[in-house]
């Protein structure tokens, strides 16, 4: 399987991106790398990677920057992207998802635990079955098999787990969900993201598509409304 994965390194130190280039290889994974966040962005464009690990801290454009320019490109909408980096603040957590991040993963990096995180990642993606189904409510139609939401006459699309978060809330219409329950089915058991990365999302679904489909519920979580 991980032959015919593709991972794209970017990170502006170099002893990072010879460790886990070294490392993606013998696993078997088709690797580049990017010492600049501008270069990642040009490369990724080319190379179309499933999964892209992200320095925050890099000089000229940071990963955060680097990050938004990523999910502005059609082409990488199914690309999983993982932070690494020595930020610990809460903060700096929030705005990698809030930038479009998927995972985020803290330095050191241990090439083992890394290994097994990315494994994970690609297991729970084989497991998600692309199927041709569409779900209408109101004036959305959220695709599943291209990731495309239509409102009216409008077409776009969203970030990974900003399409699952919303497609799978549309699937359970007036159902109440909890973070917890969220960050289970979306991001799954064997990605450590705080409860408040569930907020974030759901706060860059709704200026997508608007205030009035996904209602928050007090002390418990959100729900998917219908008229």
């Amino acid at each position: 399987m991980s032959g015919n994965k593709k991972i794209l390194v970017v990170d502006d130190e170099v002893d990072i991106l010879d460790l886990l280039k070294y490392n993606l290889e013998k696993e078997g994974y088709q690797v580049q790398v990017a010492d600049n966040g501008i270069k990642g962005v040009e490369i990724a464009q080319t190379f179309v990677p499933d999964l892209i690990l992200l320095d925050i801290m890099m000089p000229g454009q940071d990963g955060v920057e680097t990050c938004r320019q990523l999910r502005e490109a059609k082409v990488l909408s199914n690309t999983f992207i993982l932070f690494l980096t020595a930020r610990v603040e809460e903060y700096s957590e929030i705005a990698a998802f809030d930038s479009g991040a998927d995972d985020y993963l803290t330095k050191p990096i241990k090439p083992r635990a890394l290994m097994s995180r990315i494994s994970a990642i690609f297991r729970r993606s084989k497991k998600e079955v692309d199927v041709d189904e569409k779900i209408t409510a109101g004036d959305l139609v959220i695709d599943r098999q291209s990731y495309v939401v239509t409102q009216k006459d409008r077409d776009f699309t969203l970030p990974k787990k900003e399409f699952e978060l919303l497609f799978f809330l549309a699937q359970h219409p007036g159902k109440v969900f909890s973070r917890d329950d969220l960050l289970i089915n979306i991001w799954g058991t064997d990605v450590f993201v705080l409860a408040r990365t569930v907020d974030v999302h759901i706060r860059k679904v709704r200026e997508k598509i608007g205030d009035g489909y996904i209602s928050t519920i007090k002390g418990v979580g959100y729900k998917f409304e219908l008229d």
